[in-house]
């Protein structure tokens, strides 16, 4: 009979966004899986990687072989309705994410889309995909996310220089299809009028941009300093999209087709099994994408600060009430959050589907129910896949934090 609970050795990425060396929780967690490798001091790291995604595969600890390989040998582990729905595979894609600087501005495209992209040039879209995300902050996380009220942004644009960006003869006051205009004139602006644009508004006093986006000058200061000045992605980040702080344990959901571009950071994020993004900022001139695909794949929600956030509630997947759940409007996970302080303990119940589980902080022990001689260890950045039909149990001396997104 297979193991329905396997400790996994998990892949990094060295994007140049990344935090550098320990600074990186990324790269911390990574290496302190047994034969992940050392952090080096003097290279960044990105991504941890977890899950069954060819790029940055997981694998068996004890074994080496990959997971997908295990859940294609071992389908039961995955559960009927799962196995029905998605195949022996995880369908989702969880990451720990560290970055110091700007990730480029994006979009992650739909179903309809990615399936036309993947046909067309699957060398680039490597699947056909939607990727529908949720980042849950594990530091202090600012982010870019969705566009602003189409009334704080219509006040913002009628300041000098940027009035000159808005089409001529509109009557009818600011909409969706007209913020889609603007967001391609500014994102094809040439590279001198970007760099004169954000001089300009740099000289101008913070109070001209109105009681809520006084920030704009102080962000595009800091934005020119991690990337040219000519990167059109400043003038759409500043001035079109909600600006956000988000405290440990809150979380943000992006829906496919939602423009995006994550600032500073470490976040837990958890998407629907894809890698295909459009990019058109913050990033160097032969990976930015077409302008045009990418604006006509926009949606607009979120429309808000508000409407992005994802929040959490008590989920009834903890028997003693010590774990929360982010559930976002797609059917591909959930994510279970949960914290014990010294002495205590959890229990996860039967799950239907495939889940993974990571330690952020802290250590324990998890235990299958019913199965004592089945103990683990839980050690900061240990990640576990966790069959359908398990209950585990997590007990803690000194106090733990994981997180498991989980299908069904």
């Amino acid at each position: 009979m297979p193991d329905s609970v396997v400790q996994l050795l998990c892949g990094v990425k060295n994007d140049p966004w990344g935090k550098k060396g320990k600074d990186s929780l990324a790269g911390v967690l990574w290496s302190k899986t047994p034969g992940a490798g050392e952090v080096d001091d003097s290279k960044t790291y990105s991504e941890m990687w977890m899950g069954t995604y060819p790029t940055v595969p997981s694998k068996i600890l004890s074994t080496g072989q990959l997971l997908s390989d295990y859940l294609k040998e071992n389908p039961e582990v995955v559960g009927k309705s799962a196995l029905d729905k998605w195949g022996p595979e995880v369908p989702f894609l969880p990451k720990i994410l560290s970055f110091s600087k700007a990730l480029p501005l994006q979009l992650h495209p739909d179903k309809a889309l990615s399936e036309k992209l993947h046909q067309e040039d699957p060398d680039k879209y490597g699947d056909p995909n939607h990727k529908p995300e949720i980042a849950i902050a594990l530091s202090k996380f600012e982010l870019f996310a969705g566009f602003k009220p189409l009334a704080d942004i219509e006040q913002i644009m009628k300041v000098k220089p940027l009035d000159q960006f808005v089409p001529p003869g509109q009557t009818s006051g600011l909409d969706d299809e007209l913020l889609r205009e603007i967001c391609r004139i500014l994102l094809t602006l040439p590279p001198t009028i970007v760099a004169e644009t954000v001089q300009e508004l740099l000289e101008i006093p913070e109070t001209r941009f109105g009681p809520n986006q006084r920030y704009i000058p102080g962000l595009l200061d800091r934005l020119r300093k991690q990337y040219p000045e000519t990167d059109n992605g400043s003038l759409v980040a500043v001035l079109l999209m909600n600006y956000m702080t988000l405290g440990p344990g809150e979380a943000v959901c992006v829906p496919a087709d939602s423009i995006h571009a994550y600032l500073h950071g470490d976040i837990m994020e958890c998407m629907a099994r894809s890698d295909n993004v459009i990019n058109t900022g913050f990033c160097p001139k032969a990976e930015k994408d077409s302008v045009d695909l990418f604006t006509h794949a926009l949606s607009f929600k979120p429309h808000s600060a508000d409407e992005a956030v994802l929040p959490r509630r008590k989920s009834d997947k903890g028997e003693y009430y010590k774990t929360e759940v982010y559930a976002p409007p797609f059917s591909e996970f959930n994510v279970l959050g949960t914290s014990l302080g010294a002495g205590e303990k959890e229990t996860y119940k039967p799950v239907g589907g495939p889940s993974l589980l990571i330690v952020t902080k802290g250590s324990g022990q998890m235990s299958v129910v019913g199965e004592d001689e089945k103990k683990f260890d839980l050690r900061e950045g240990y990640t576990y896949y966790i069959g359908a039909g398990v209950a585990v149990e997590l007990r803690t001396e000194k106090g733990i934090a994981v997180y498991r997104p989980y299908a069904e």
